[in-house]
């Protein structure tokens, strides 16, 4: 017997037939004699639907009230599918995050798990149930309804994973695992039966939109071996993409995947006295509008100046754009300018950490395509590069030829 937590997004729980197809499926696997909880997203386009009815209301609402809004999403789920496995004769009951008790702290929209009461559950499995938990939603410690933010579910099916101490966590989806690349982007892009979760946790960071990132982050962090399946395939031991352990994977393969974001802005203050602290002047007020800041090169002049640049996501370039030229005057900086037109690409892998020269034929594949780069970021698994947004498809299509990812394997 095993313990298997499962979560089903949006589109696997879209209408009352696929909650069905869901609910045979979860049957099947509790009676091959496993203990199984599900954890459920709200209906595909529910969560769009509330925020509409919100924005049309106040679109200044406090995010504690859109907290309260949005949660019922999920909350119908779990009640829909208690009520679809009753009809299969397969014992259920169902969950919100704050019955469960999923703990968060009080970030309305975007809070953080704490702590999981797994007693519960535990109880209730014992008891031969199949336990149903809304994803995405928990309470503070005042018993405030919160909301962990877009995506939010498969962080609470890992983290549910973590407490029950689960032997898997199953993540269903509309695709059948991870691949080289996006297959929109690339056709001929491969299907990967199994990552390390420290290369899942970089293409996650990147720009891979399979899993989110605070999903693997937490599974990374506690060891817990994530399975990406199809909820379209009704064979159960149809093809997936394992994310385990490194020491699991026995093929180490140099590149294993070409992440991406096109959601990137770059900004850069030019001409700022080359002493210490100045790095913290440009960078504390963006952090004070809570805008997180991705790469970051400094240029050192002959004139004991700098050019400071870095990158922020798309949606805050304006706002992050107005605090620079307030510390721009402040510095007395020659320019400050931006562009909210560029691409993120990203060549991953554990097996580059054995290979020389992964970087350099990045970027000469680039160059050969008269691709020019902007910035530069590496790491032991990982080479990104900053290009502008209109060659990032022939940048992913070039990468993938080059590092030979459609036979599944990557050339040295």
């Amino acid at each position: 017997m095993a313990l298997i937590v499962q979560k089903y997004g949006g589109t696997s729980v879209g209408s009352p037939e696929r909650i069905k197809a869901v609910a045979e499926r979860v049957k099947r696997w509790k009676e091959k004699g496993n203990d199984v909880v599900v954890v459920v997203s709200a209906m595909s386009g529910e969560t769009n639907r509330l925020t509409a009815l919100m924005d049309e209301v106040n679109a200044n609402g406090s995010n504690r009230e859109r907290d309260v809004v949005l949660a019922t999403g999920e909350q119908v789920t779990i009640g829909l599918l208690s009520m679809a496995l009753a009809a299969v004769d397969c014992p259920a009951i169902s969950y919100t995050g704050g019955q469960v008790k999923i703990l968060t702290d009080n970030a309305y929209s975007k809070a953080r798990i704490q702590e999981i009461d797994d007693k519960p559950i535990k109880k209730d499995l014992q008891a031969g149930k199949v336990v149903i938990v809304a994803g995405f939603q928990g309470v503070d410690e005042q018993g405030n309804i919160t909301t962990l933010g877009r995506g939010g579910s498969d962080t609470t099916a890992v983290a549910l994973a973590v407490a029950l101490k689960a032997d898997e966590c199953q993540i269903y989806t509309d695709v059948d695992g991870v691949y080289t690349t996006d297959p929109r982007v690339v056709p001929e892009a491969s299907h990967i039966p199994s990552l390390a979760l420290e290369e899942m946790l970089e293409m996650a960071s990147q720009g891979s939109k399979v899993l989110q990132i605070r999903a693997v982050e937490f599974a990374y962090k506690y060891d817990m071996p994530i399975r990406v399946l199809s909820s379209f395939d009704d064979d159960d031991n149809a093809k997936s993409t394992l994310v385990t352990r490194e020491e699991d994977i026995m093929e180490k393969v140099m590149v294993r995947g070409i992440a991406f974001n096109r959601d990137e802005a770059q900004l850069t203050i030019s001409g700022v006295p080359d002493k210490p602290g100045v790095a913290i002047k440009i960078l504390e007020p963006i952090s004070d509008a809570n805008i997180e800041v991705d790469m970051i090169v400094q240029n050192i002049g002959s004139d004991k100046t700098t050019d400071f640049t870095f990158t922020v996501h798309r949606n805050d370039y304006q706002q992050a754009k107005q605090i620079l030229e307030g510390v721009s005057e402040s510095l007395n900086a020659r320019e400050c300018s931006g562009d909210d037109r560029i691409a993120k690409v990203s060549i991953v892998g554990v097996g580059m950490r054995s290979h020389a020269g992964v970087a350099s034929k990045m970027f000469k594949a680039l160059a050969d395509e008269g691709i020019n780069i902007r910035m530069i970021s590496t790491s032991e698994i990982k080479v990104s590069v900053v290009i502008d947004e209109k060659y990032l498809e022939l940048a992913t299509r070039t990468l993938h030829e080059v590092f030979d990812m459609a036979s599944g394997t990557s050339a040295t």
